[in-house]
């Protein structure tokens, strides 16, 4: 993107604090950042990566460590790019996870495991991982129980039928494009 996703803004508001807001009606949200990374004022609990350049596993290890720290026995992970994510959304995949490790969605093909809801006991999993030197995310999901979710069962909650029928909260941005096609999707309400 050559710029912090995190920073950009849709509306004049935040990714991050769209992703916060989202989130807030769960109780504590917690924000995982880069040591340095500038973050506006959220209401959120920051933790900050203590090394730099780790990867998306390290981030997950330190979110599920500062949740599970909290009292929380599950968490939902949400990559700050998902400027759109509905509430709605959030608490379907809540509803899902049952007695399974990871709730996973797969939207049109490809597996989001930065919009899943993942067990806080895998806090040490991902951080033994991530000692070993592994970087790659889904790598925390072999060995353990994940429900895979797909879009057509998500959309058919009538919650989010009402509130995000085409799964625009799970639409995330990685090129100028991307991010022009959500703030269209935000212009066109």
């Amino acid at each position: 993107m050559g710029t912090d996703k995190a920073l950009l803004e849709l509306d004049g508001v935040p990714s991050v604090v769209r992703v916060v807001a989202a989130l807030a009606h769960l109780g504590r949200v917690v924000v995982v950042a880069a040591q340095h990374q500038p973050l506006p004022r959220l209401a959120a609990t920051v933790v900050r990566d203590e090394r730099a350049d780790t990867g998306p596993l390290h981030g997950l290890a330190i979110g599920l460590r500062a949740a599970a720290g909290a009292g929380a026995g599950v968490a939902v992970v949400c990559a700050t790019d998902l400027p759109l994510l509905h509430p709605a959304v959030v608490d379907a995949l809540l509803a899902r996870l049952g007695d399974h490790d990871v709730l996973l969605p797969v939207v049109d093909g490809h597996e989001q495991p930065l919009a899943a809801v993942y067990r806080t006991s895998l806090a040490p999993v991902a951080g033994e991982l991530v000692s070993a030197g592994e970087r790659r995310l889904l790598a925390v999901l072999a060995g353990v129980d994940v429900r895979r979710i797909d879009g057509a069962e998500l959309a058919g909650d009538p919650a989010v039928a009402a509130a995000d029928p085409h799964l625009h909260s799970l639409r995330s941005a990685n090129t100028p494009q991307e991010w022009s096609a959500l703030a269209g999707l935000v212009a066109g309400r």
